[in-house]
């Protein structure tokens, strides 16, 4: 990812609350209160519209509570009105906020993929923890400066994979010790959602591989259905660069945009175990992602925005719906306690050798008019891939690739990505 001109200049934020990401429940777990961790937690954060306005609601909830101050905000937007606390600096920018601003105990960077590096970076010249939004950065170049830089500085980077935070990977984990599944063969995630036209004009780096060349990246399996790819990596015990053996890319697009919005991503980990994750945008309609553990004496279907999950076997089916930690209170209990991080930066190392392999792939394929429908008018209209919710089931349970399944819009090949060596 090539360095911007200036840190201020391209904070902007995506203007979309959560861009492909639902609306998360709030923590079960107790929230910190001013007396039991001494003074309230002084808090910046960067983005205020997009999924800032999510990270206002959840601040909003830990001051009242106590635990937290928020105490200045940057956006090139001004915020919206009554949305900041009134105590709250606001500045156009995350330089000027953090020169105006002394003793910050955390940093919260919600701004578009492509300032996630420079941003990051400047906070952790400070002495704040730094909560920054997924996907952490656009190149495994800046993932891996990004590492060296936060190791250097001894403080926790937070990446907000929310879904990291449920309790339903405990769960999964004693079922998986349990032996209910019997051998786990492999994992898929399946995702199929639904963006219209207009989702691509809410910024000028919506769908964008790179803007002047500055890597975005903003891909299907990238950024909205990201979720979906570390949360089957998590499960498969797949953390860091380390843990994963191959990935190969088959990228797709429906709409007219330079990034992939219909695209199967295979993965192998160092152990052994496939995953494929088959992911689109361009459903007839809208379904919660789900990531599936396949064995050889059943099912679990991990259901994770909902954080629920469903056990099948020849004993039958169970259906339970968990908690979740939030990662903002985590990383806090970090902070002020060692308590581990959920979705740390080394974390995602596995996410981000997926992350590189969309990257540097070649361009995605267009996908023929003759198979894509129109549904909707206007800037509300989306595209529909023929077919494609029979084609993302079979991939991930057969873990092909399209053009494997021979579909017959898929004219590309799968591509292999040169894991680098650990």
């Amino acid at each position: 990812m090539g360095t911007p001109a200036g840190i201020d200049s391209i904070a902007a934020s995506s203007g979309e609350a959560a861009p492909g990401t639902a609306a998360q429940p709030e923590s079960t777990a107790a929230c910190p209160s001013a007396a039991a961790t001494g003074a309230p937690a002084r808090i910046a954060l960067a983005g205020v519209h997009g999924f800032g306005t999510h990270h206002l609601r959840n601040l909003g909830r830990l001051q009242a509570a106590g635990a937290v101050d928020l105490v200045a905000v940057a956006d090139p937007q001004p915020p919206a009105p009554g949305s900041v606390p009134p105590s709250a600096a606001v500045h156009t920018g995350l330089e000027d906020l953090l020169a105006a601003t002394a003793d910050l105990d955390v940093v919260i960077v919600a701004t578009p993929i492509q300032t996630h590096a420079p941003l990051a970076l400047a906070a952790l010249a400070t002495d704040a923890a730094l909560y920054l939004e997924k996907p952490p950065v656009a190149s495994l170049a800046d993932y891996n400066r990004l590492l060296d830089v936060s190791a250097a500085s001894g403080h926790g980077v937070q990446i907000g994979f929310q879904s990291l935070g449920s309790h339903a990977l405990a769960a999964i984990r004693e079922q998986l010790a349990a032996g209910t599944l019997g051998t786990l063969e492999g994992i898929s995630a399946t995702g199929r959602w639904v963006r219209d036209r207009a989702y691509y004009k809410r910024s000028r780096w919506a769908g964008k591989r790179s803007i002047n060349g500055v890597d975005v990246v903003d891909g299907v399996a990238t950024n909205p259905l990201a979720h979906a790819v570390a949360t089957a990596l998590r499960i498969a015990g797949a953390r860091t660069t380390a843990d994963v053996a191959s990935v190969e890319t088959e990228l797709y697009r429906a709409n007219d945009i330079e990034s992939d919005d219909t695209s199967v991503i295979r993965i192998r980990t160092t152990a052994g175990l496939p995953i494929t994750c088959a992911l689109t945008i361009c459903a007839a309609e809208s379904v919660e992602p789900y990531v599936t553990l396949h064995g050889s004496s059943g099912t679990a279907v991990f259901h994770y925005t909902e954080d629920r999950l469903v056990v099948e076997t020849a004993a039958g089916r169970t259906e339970e719906t968990y908690g979740r930690d939030d990662l903002a209170e985590n990383l806090l209990a970090h902070r002020t306690a060692g308590v581990p991080l959920l979705s740390s930066l080394r974390d995602s190392g596995a996410f981000m050798l997926v992350l590189e392999a969309v990257r540097t792939a070649p361009l995605p394929t267009p996908i023929g008019a003759g198979h894509v429908r129109w549904e909707g008018e206007g800037e509300a209209a989306h595209a529909v891939v023929a077919g494609i919710e029979e084609a993302l089931e079979r991939a991930g349970r057969e873990h092909l690739t399209f053009s494997e399944l021979g579909l017959p819009w898929a004219v590309s090949a799968p591509t292999s990505f040169p894991v680098p060596a650990a």
